[in-house]
């Protein structure tokens, strides 16, 4: 289990900043990522999903400016086979239905995470 400082695993959740969300809508949205990345977890990594769970399930809330920059992170976290999941909205409430907002990449090491996704800004 990793401890404070370590190479902890953690979760990104990246949130398109134009959708211009209120704070509800992105907590859900950003809800909807955790979930869909901790299950394909369970799946596809096990031992990384009791590591993350173990060390408190850690998250970070970046800052996207659109769909398009959305789908290029995604793109590297495919290519390095890092489990990851776009979130589309059902439309009922602030956005339209099928709107991506989201995407979750991990649970992964920090020190991977970041090389990623290490200039993008909190929300």
């Amino acid at each position: 289990m990793s401890k404070a400082g370590d190479d902890e695993c953690r979760l990104a959740i990246l949130v398109r900043s134009d959708l211009k969300m209120g704070k509800g809508k992105i907590a859900a949205q950003a809800g909807h990522a955790a979930v869909c990345c901790a299950m394909a977890c369970v799946k596809k990594k096990p031992d990384l999903m009791k590591e993350w769970i173990g060390g408190g399930q850690p998250k970070i809330v970046l800052r996207v400016e659109s769909e398009s920059e959305l789908y290029e992170f995604k793109a590297v976290a495919d290519a390095q086979g890092i489990i990851n999941s776009v979130i589309t909205d059902a439309g009922r409430t602030q956005i339209e239905p099928g709107t991506v907002t989201c995407i979750g990449i991990g649970p992964e090491r920090k020190s991977v995470l970041d090389k990623i996704t290490g200039e993008l800004r909190m929300l």
